[in-house]
């Protein structure tokens, strides 16, 4: 996997709650930890847009809740630069499900989905119906 382009803002921490767009049944998720994360010691791990990451169901369908899933980040409400020097960010904090490989788990993404993960997820790219 490769990083975020850039030096992308991370705006999102480990217990950071997010809004599942897809079709799953999970409506909100909450951040367990972030593979591939290196920081420094006692640092808490982070996530920006276009992050792989494994949460908890919150909120769902009674089969969904409790459960660990796999997610990718799509949507951040903190500003990020883009590399031609615009700032970005959304009015909520968004995932999509996905499989350990980075399948989507749903068959439809509801509302945007930030160019930077479109460009890392081939799969979510295929799915979405709006890349800002």
């Amino acid at each position: 996997m490769k990083g975020i382009a850039g030096n992308q803002t991370r705006g999102l921490l480990n217990g950071s709650q997010l809004n599942v767009i897809d079709n799953t049944g999970a409506k909100v998720i909450e951040i367990i930890s972030v593979p591939n994360y290196h920081g420094v010691a006692r640092r808490v791990p982070k996530a920006g847009v276009g992050d792989f990451v494994i949460a908890s169901v919150k909120k769902g369908t009674p089969a969904m809740r409790r459960q660990i899933v796999y997610a990718v980040i799509v949507r951040q409400r903190r500003p990020m630069r883009r590399p031609d020097g615009t700032m970005i960010y959304f009015e909520d904090n968004a995932a999509v499900i996905t499989t350990e490989t980075g399948e989507t788990k749903g068959t439809d993404i509801k509302g945007p989905v930030a160019r930077e993960a479109a460009e890392r997820w081939p799969r979510i790219s295929a799915t979405a119906n709006i890349i800002v």
